[in-house]
């Protein structure tokens, strides 16, 4: 991280940031630092709207009390021999989490899927997913369980063995958009019965009306989207086979 760790002053100066409504990028300007790594700070303790420099600095404190006294660090993730930067790698991850958290993801749920986003394969084991993180086998199987329901991973079996991995693929913002699309189209239908039974020619009716038409055309330009996008996957495909594919 450029310039070390985060001092008190340092998180003085976000503090005022956040309430001058700077963005991160603008802030991490300002003290010479990535936006990822102020995104980080604020996300990790209180969030925008919560975030205090004093309270922010003395629980950094006690985590890094804490973390001395507990376990080693995790290993890195292996690059594969792609020649990867492995502090990048650990950046960029932490960034993901953070982005995830701060979109509503719980935070075990989104160290699980950047843990697997950032794998070549797409697919590790429980056993492999609690050495990386370095929690629980129960932390592990409720953040599994969470993103199963969510349609953002799913299980196999590893060939040859009882044991289970767990995998993602490039549709996995597909299917959370087409889980989203289902709802937005049941408001639309609520909508517009809404605009019938209050009558369109009235406020409220029109009102109603209005919004069917708009969640209308989102689900219809969203469905077009995502079929544009499997037509150029396809493509690519064919272009450039996966070597995973012909893998056992």
């Amino acid at each position: 991280m450029p310039g070390g760790r985060l001092t008190s002053e340092d998180r003085q100066h976000i503090a005022a940031g956040l309430a001058e409504g700077l963005g991160y990028a603008e802030i991490g300007r300002r003290l010479g630092r990535p936006a990822s790594t102020i995104m980080r700070e604020v996300t990790r303790n209180g969030g925008p709207d919560g975030y205090g420099a004093d309270r922010a600095h003395e629980a950094t404190r006690h985590r890094a009390r804490r973390h001395g006294q507990a376990r080693p660090p995790a290993p890195p993730a292996p690059d594969g021999g792609h020649g990867r930067d492995p502090r990048a790698v650990e950046d960029f991850t932490e960034s993901f989490i953070a982005l995830l958290v701060q979109q509503g993801m719980p935070r075990m749920e989104a160290r699980v899927l950047a843990c697997l986003y950032v794998t070549d394969s797409g697919a590790l084991t429980a056993a492999e997913l609690v050495q990386r993180l370095r929690v629980s086998p129960a932390s592990v199987s409720h953040a599994v369980a969470y993103l199963e329901q969510q349609g953002m991973l799913r299980r196999e079996r590893v060939p040859g063995t009882r044991r289970e991995r767990y995998v993602i693929d490039d549709e996995i913002w597909v299917r959370s958009i087409l889980a989203s699309l289902r709802m937005n189209e049941a408001l639309a239908a609520a909508s517009q019965r809404g605009a019938e039974i209050l009558g369109a020619t009235t406020p409220a009716g029109s009102r109603f009306e209005s919004s069917a038409e708009l969640l209308v055309l989102v689900s219809e330009a969203f469905r077009q989207v995502i079929e544009e996008w499997r037509k150029n996957q396809a493509a690519r495909s064919a272009r450039h086979p996966d070597p995973q594919a012909t893998m056992g």
